[in-house]
């Protein structure tokens, strides 16, 4: 893949930014230093290496889900600055 100026104005556009020509010049390079470095992966003789979709064996370690003690309505409104008998009271945001 080519990186050049087109591709970098359109990348610029998707992503709604406007970049100085010293913001798109480092872009420009990182962009082909990141697919130099994935052009080298290509080299790795892969032989009998299985395909994974993640480097380590493990898998989810999932709890049982148990029923537990919480604080009480009360303790938890305590702190609040604003406050009725049930729930927190916040400054309406959306007319």
């Amino acid at each position: 893949m080519e990186i050049d100026a087109q591709l970098i104005a359109y990348l610029e556009e998707l992503s709604c930014l406007i970049l100085s020509e010293r913001e798109k010049q480092r872009l420009t390079d990182d962009l082909r230093e990141i697919l130099n470095s994935m052009a080298r992966l290509e080299e790795l003789n892969t032989t009998g290496v299985p395909e994974r979709s993640h480097p380590f064996d493990n898998v989810n370690a999932f709890r049982e889900d148990v029923v537990q003690p919480s604080l009480s309505r009360e303790h938890i409104l305590q702190n609040a600055p604003a406050h009725n008998s049930e729930f927190f009271i916040a400054p309406k945001t959306v007319e």
